[in-house]
């Protein structure tokens, strides 16, 4: 339990140092600006949401749309003080445990697929591919699992869509996607730059899927997921779909391949949302603490 213990000091020590050397830029871990997470998340976003005033798909949406700051708030707590809360440790110590309880059966290194010998391209390729598929079942989980769906609800609360929207979700998602992802991610041999760089395009196509944009990709919206596909994933009123449709994450080829595609209408102007919104908390520690109460 003491070596447990001093894992977790170890890496909350670690990340809280990693950070701060991030924010403050220090050369002590100098780097490229496009490898220092921090600032590229923050960039990132200000591309998108320039990109999504300069050519609205809702002309009525204020350019500071509805919950904006309240999502910008998500932003930094989701992917920066939440590590830095306990999640990274935390998980740093499961992961150790996990291991530990291997060794007991004999199993002493979890890869099994080496792919390092394939080229980068190929590597990066596989790995998108497979944190996508992976994500598109856990997703369609947070949508069919009713103890998950309590914790998905933050995310299928916004109002108004905008870029930003892409950041609200509860923490508890991060666990559930994170938990799902590890055994098959840690059974091929990846490396943390590649799963960096995969990361980045994922975080890029959510932030465009979520922009008020006209964007559907043309003859590419069979495999890209799309804003004017995805709005339809957050509509209030799905049809006869009562565990939700459009669930890609970076793809739409998942929803086609399995028959969740839905889109009827052009759905610029839908009401968002889910039945029951209207008891979702204002406020961020509300809505933290929200999925905890709920009881239907």
């Amino acid at each position: 339990m003491q070596e447990y213990l001093d894992l977790f000091i170890h890496h909350f020590s670690r990340y809280a140092d990693y950070l701060w050397q991030e924010i403050t830029w220090s050369s002590r871990y100098w780097k490229p600006w496009y490898e220092n997470y921090f600032y590229m998340l923050i960039l990132l976003s200000l591309v998108v949401w320039g990109i999504e005033l300069s050519s609205p798909w809702r002309k009525n949406q204020a350019p500071i749309r509805k919950d904006f700051w309240l999502d910008a708030f998500y932003m930094f707590f989701n992917f920066f003080l939440f590590s830095l809360i306990g999640y990274n440790s935390i998980s740093m110590v499961g992961v150790e445990a996990f291991n530990d309880f291997l060794e007991l059966f004999g199993v002493t290194n979890l890869v099994s697929f080496e792919i390092s010998t394939w080229s980068h391209t190929a590597q990066l390729l596989v790995m998108f591919l497979m944190v996508d598929f992976i994500s598109w079942w856990t997703h369609r989980l947070l949508h069919r699992v009713p103890f998950l769906w309590k914790f998905h609800q933050v995310h299928h609360s916004v109002k108004e869509m905008g870029f930003a929207a892409h950041l609200r979700y509860h923490w508890m998602e991060t666990i559930v996607y994170k938990s799902i992802q590890y055994i098959p991610m840690a059974m091929i041999g990846f490396g943390l730059e590649d799963f960096f760089i995969v990361h980045i395009v994922a975080l890029a196509i959510g932030h465009l899927n979520h922009a008020n944009l006209n964007w559907d990709y043309g003859p590419l919206k069979y495999v890209l997921n799309n804003p004017k596909m995805h709005i339809w994933h957050h509509a209030k009123d799905i049809g006869s779909n009562p565990y939700g449709v459009n669930f890609g994450i970076s793809l739409s080829i998942w929803d086609y391949l399995f028959a969740t595609a839905y889109m009827p209408h052009d759905g610029r102007d839908i009401e968002l949302g889910y039945p029951g919104d209207e008891n979702m908390p204002a406020g961020f520690m509300g809505q933290v603490l929200a999925p905890f109460k709920s009881k239907s």
